[in-house]
């Protein structure tokens, strides 16, 4: 290993002097240059979550239904009849900037591993996506990379993808978001974990062998600004292979259904280095490797290079030596290697060796636990105290013209460009796919199901990052109950900027107080999640973006609420209570270009109210679809569903303090619903019990939306508004 530069080998490899300190302190000793690569990586923010862990303990974590809680590769929560699931949400940003069909492919693998190391077997995928303006070559490039990189490693392993999101804002331009998500079933009996247990076992590497793709790839680029530099950085995205991915599944499925391995843990950032020594520490265990034993594909690696290789399809295993014979063959059948790289010791160290010398001797605990720094926090200036006064509000001359323009943006449009690419079947379990308000997969062979969904909104929570916070937890739960289904618990991923800047520290923290205001509220605790820092370019910082996923239980699939009518005719109602706003809407980013103001306030128990009465609405068989009301208003939402249904509808809907506010203003917590006729009273009378204001706004038919609030008035075309949403995206993507 070389110094690249003349600065010390320390901070070229990211780490302060105070940390170089701290390390010697923890060895007595000076380190070795092997050992301050794995420090360096595992104390890399995003291996260590330097800046956020302290933040991070405020998030509610426990539940009646939660079997594991964050610290294990995913969280795990209970679903009935014996049944879990286990799901997470990871990033891959940065990989994805660099090299975008990799960078996303990679994230999928890895997100996949995440989950079957648990001992459930993948059933769903969801992504949330983040991408600048497609108005340059660059972002479109990128676009078309990261969705074909999704499609090409979940299509492969036959894994539906059924939920998430994608968003095109300037403050994404050079920093794009991939959020991947993964829901897997198991029994709960069946739950394996990754703690290393008793002196003696063996540490087991299996999959693809190890080279030198992807060497400090997701905790380097993850720790990092971006830069003019970035294409240097292609060799330290990971490179994956979806072939031996899938046999990786099916092996490491068996393993634990047999029972053959003591615990699991999948080979991701920083590779053998964090695998084994979370193994180690979270064990209370010491592990010894032999790293000239670990299988190569490449010749003249060096120690630290196999240590931290983060090629792709690999998992470790403990062992019983008893065991070992069994563990080779069930690899061998799925024509994998597997190989004993280790064992398991009592005294607590991670011991390194190659070529029968010792290469490495550091704390396992010491490793996996790395320092901690509060957050210095200033609220920015820019930060409106109140919302924008209704004569900064531009007039609305033309409310249909609106319309047609708020369907064809980029972030309203139909993104059917995205999910025709993935499939969103394999496996027969799908209920409900892409395109509505939440994902819905059946538990077979159980009757049971789950719904799924992906939200949130960086720009809105750039204007209030408490507000903005609590809305996105509030917005996933809500998707998710529109379903049908009773939001159960969440995983995220807080996507932010540099967090030694103030105004990003004050973000973070302010978006964490939220999301624990609404996970404690909504009695959705947080099971699992990822933290992305340093998302910045040239200085210049993403909006402040946290990515909620939602998991709900539904208790019969095919109770399952659709986002639209099935029969092209009936009454539409407004279910719900909100204050809709200008500020932060897809409105005022189409009219004036800026993001400014203050967003409303969620009104939480009021939304936990509308949640449950969801539920058992459609347990009852009450509701024959719900739509919740987001980008773009009340009227997107009601155009929406027309588009879904194949017809026209009419509404005439109270205009409140502002029409144009009413129609076009966006919060949370208010749902279209619709039922048929001879359920119109037990909607009614279940309103009232609930005190969930309910309001008859209009009913689909004919060949135009038209609407109707107060002085505003707008009659649409069907078709004309189809062209609007369904062209939009092809069109800027040169396909049509």
């Amino acid at each position: 290993m070389t110094q690249a530069t003349q600065q010390p080998l320390h901070r070229a490899l990211g780490l302060t002097d105070a940390e170089y300190a701290q390390i010697e302190e923890t060895l007595e000793r000076a380190p070795n240059d092997f050992e301050l690569a794995v420090f360096s990586l595992l104390w890399s923010e995003h291996c260590g979550y330097k800046h956020s862990r302290l933040e991070l303990r405020r998030l509610p974590t426990n539940g009646a239904r939660v079997l594991q809680g964050p610290g294990e590769n995913a969280g795990v929560i209970d679903v009935g009849e014996g049944l879990a699931v286990a799901f997470k949400v990871e990033s891959h940003n940065h990989p994805s900037a660099v090299e975008p069909y990799q960078g996303a492919a990679t994230g999928v693998g890895g997100i996949l591993r995440d989950i079957f190391a648990m001992g459930a077997r993948p059933i769903a995928l969801g992504d949330s996506l983040r991408l600048g303006p497609l108005d340059e070559e660059r972002p479109r490039e990128l676009f078309r990379g990261i969705v074909r990189g999704i499609g090409g490693y979940g299509n492969c392993v036959g894994v539906p993808n059924v939920a998430g999101e994608t968003v095109f804002d300037e403050a994404y331009r050079h920093n794009p978001l991939v959020n991947a998500l993964c829901i897997g079933l198991l029994r709960a009996s069946d739950l394996v974990r990754a703690s290393a247990t008793g002196s003696g076992n063996l540490v087991v590497l299996f999959g693809a062998t190890t080279g030198r793709d992807g060497i400090g790839g997701a905790s380097v680029l993850a720790s990092q600004d971006l830069d003019e530099t970035d294409e240097d950085k292609r060799p330290t995205v990971q490179v994956g292979d979806p072939f031996t991915g899938k046999k990786l599944i099916e092996c490491t499925l068996e393993l634990a259904a047999r029972r053959l391995v003591v615990s699991v843990q999948d080979l991701g950032a920083a590779g053998l280095a964090s695998s084994t020594s979370e193994m180690a520490a979270s064990g209370g265990v010491g592990i010894e490797l032999e790293l000239d034993r670990v299988p190569l594909r490449e010749q003249g690696m060096q120690p630290f290079e196999i240590m931290i290789s983060e090629s792709q399809e690999r998992m470790a295993a403990i062992v019983e030596p008893s065991r070992l014979a069994e563990v080779e063959a069930v690899c061998a059948r799925w024509q994998l290697p597997c190989t004993a790289i280790g064992t398991v010791t009592d005294d607590g160290r991670l011991r390194c060796r190659h070529g029968g010398e010792v290469v490495g001797d550091m704390p396992a605990e010491a490793l996996a636990d790395a320092p901690r720094y509060p957050l210095h926090a200033e609220r920015p200036e820019g930060l409106a105290e109140r919302a924008l006064p209704r004569d900064e509000v531009p007039a609305i001359t033309d409310p249909g013209a609106l319309l047609l323009r708020l369907l064809a943006a980029p972030n309203i449009c139909a993104k059917t460009w995205v999910y025709e690419q993935y499939d969103q079947v394999v496996g027969s379990g799908t209920v409900s796919r892409p395109g509505g308000d939440a994902g819905v997969v059946r538990l077979t062979p159980s009757e049971r199901g789950i719904a799924i969904a992906l939200d949130g909104d960086g720009a809105r929570v750039a204007l209030d990052p408490r507000r903005g916070g609590a809305e996105a937890v509030a917005q996933a739960a809500l998707n998710v109950a529109c379903s049908g289904a009773q939001p159960a618990a969440i995983t995220n991923c807080l996507n932010f900027g540099n967090p030694e800047r103030p105004g990003t520290a004050y973000a973070l923290r302010e978006v964490i107080t939220g999301m624990a205001e609404a996970c404690e509220v909504l009695g959705t605790p947080v099971v699992s999640g990822n933290v992305s820092l340093y998302n910045e370019s040239g200085g210049r910082p993403i909006h402040p973006t946290p990515v909620v996923g939602c998991v709900g239980v539904l208790e019969r699939a095919d109770t399952a609420v659709r986002a639209a009518p099935l029969a092209a005719s009936g009454s539409l109602f407004a279910l719900g209570t909100t204050t809709p706003a200008y500020d932060g809407s897809e409105w005022q980013a189409l009219l004036a270009g800026a993001n400014a103001g203050r967003i409303p306030e969620v009104d939480l128990p009021a939304l936990r109210w509308l949640c449950d009465l969801l539920g058992e609405l459609a347990r009852d068989g009450v509701l024959g679809s719900a739509h919740d009301v987001s980008d773009g208003g009340l009227a997107v939402a009601l155009a929406e569903i027309a588009l879904a249904c194949g017809t026209g509808l009419e509404a005439t809907i109270e205009p409140g303090d502002d029409a144009a506010a009413t129609l076009f203003g966006e919060c949370c917590g208010l749902v279209v619903v619709s039922c048929a006729p001879d359920e119109e009273v037990r909607l009614a009378e279940a309103c009232d019990a609930a005190e969930v204001p309910l309001e008859k706004i209009g009913a689909l038919g004919g060949a135009t939306i038209a609407l109707r609030c107060g002085e505003l008035t707008l009659d649409v075309p069907l078709e004309a508004a189809r062209a609007a949403y369904d062209e939009a995206l092809p069109r800027a993507m040169g396909t049509v």
